[in-house]
């Protein structure tokens, strides 16, 4: 089979990710488990037709680059079928590649189990807002999500910085001018400080990867942008601990003050296995208010934790409470919950 018929045929099954690795069948991922095609394994000459006939669909895209550097990441579209965002490696002297199958149109957050608290998170006009999670939780979803709600309530200009895009946004009320890192622009950095002179009103950056990146960002959010980013962190707390550890010790407590006077909203998201074999989102919401900037500010934030913890309002829910409600409306089994949470033992008294 043709890469464009097997492509076809994995977003047909619902596939979220598709394996050319040699040693291993043609592989997918559906609802986080994998299927193989067949019992046939591809050997490396296999993987190399099937990635290079990958590049060629993309639109001729050099495929030197890669050989030469052994990475590479970029998205291109299949008329009618779907996008994909593509990362191939070399692995073992071999090519290989992960390609993820992104829709043409955009997810319905109430479908998606993305809960309104979340969706609140598009009325913010300045600050910044972070979206977090381990890989593959769904962030940029949720970020598309977001941009989709902003993009339909307001006149806006919106500008995405991503690596590679991912789901398109057509012009609504707002304009959208989506920057792909590499192809339309040469780093993070530099479309974020170019951003600052295109009239932003909101900039969504892909991801906050270094000490460069974070600190533009937060001058960018200082002075009246609406910056939604995503970190690699699980909880609150530890995200606000990993953007002040990044900066070096004699600027962390002037970063702590900065960072308490722009921050809006820290959302944790992680995906659970429901009781039918899908997966389901469940969610961390820290909304900052006067308490928090203040132990942002006089680094106490080890203390964050308990307050969202103990708080039992809409835009401040622990990941307990949410894994609590998800396990209560029969979404999700004791099991699930208990592997999720962050802190097992008292989940699950409650449980009980």
């Amino acid at each position: 089979m043709t890469i464009d018929t097997l492509l076809q045929q994995a977003t047909q099954m619902g596939a979220s990710d598709v394996f050319i690795v040699a040693g291993l069948p043609f592989s997918y991922k559906i609802n986080g488990k994998l299927v193989h095609l067949n019992d046939e394994k591809l050997m490396p000459a296999d993987t190399s037709v099937l990635i290079h006939d990958i590049y060629e669909l993309a639109q001729q895209r050099d495929i030197q680059h890669f050989l030469d550097t052994g990475d590479d990441d970029f998205s291109f579209a299949l008329k009618g079928v779907s996008r994909f965002r593509v990362s191939t490696y070399k692995q073992r002297g071999s090519l290989a590649a992960v390609v993820r199958i992104i829709a043409f149109s955009l997810p319905d957050p109430e479908e998606l189990g993305i809960i309104p608290p979340v969706m609140k998170l598009a009325d913010y006009t300045k600050g910044l807002v972070l979206v977090t999670g381990p890989a593959g939780s769904g962030k940029s979803t949720t970020l598309a999500c977001i941009i989709d709600k902003i993009n339909s309530e307001r006149e806006d200009h919106i500008i995405t910085l991503e690596d590679p895009l991912e789901y398109l946004h057509s012009h609504k009320k707002s304009i959208v001018s989506q920057r792909e890192i590499n192809t339309d622009t040469e780093s993070y950095v530099s479309a974020l400080r170019a951003a600052l002179r295109q009239s932003p009103d909101v900039i969504l950056l892909g991801e906050m990867r270094d000490y460069e990146t974070i600190n533009v960002a937060m001058t960018a959010a200082e002075t009246g942008h609406l910056v939604i980013s995503t970190l690699h962190t699980i909880g609150a707390a530890n995200t606000i601990d990993r953007i002040i550890d990044v900066f070096p010790p004699s600027q962390q407590q002037q970063i702590a003050v900065q960072l308490s006077m722009v921050l809006q909203a820290v959302i944790s998201q992680q995906l659970v296995a429901t009781s039918d074999g899908r997966l389901t989102p469940a969610f961390e919401i820290m909304t900052v208010n006067t308490a928090i900037r203040n132990m942002i500010r006089d680094k106490k934030i080890h203390q964050i934790d308990g307050l969202i913890y103990s708080s039992a309002t809409d835009d401040m829910l622990s990941m307990d409470s949410s894994l609590l409600k998800l396990y209560q409306d029969k979404k999700i089994d004791k099991n699930s919950a208990l592997f999720y949470a962050s802190n097992p033992d008292m989940l699950k008294r409650k449980l009980q």
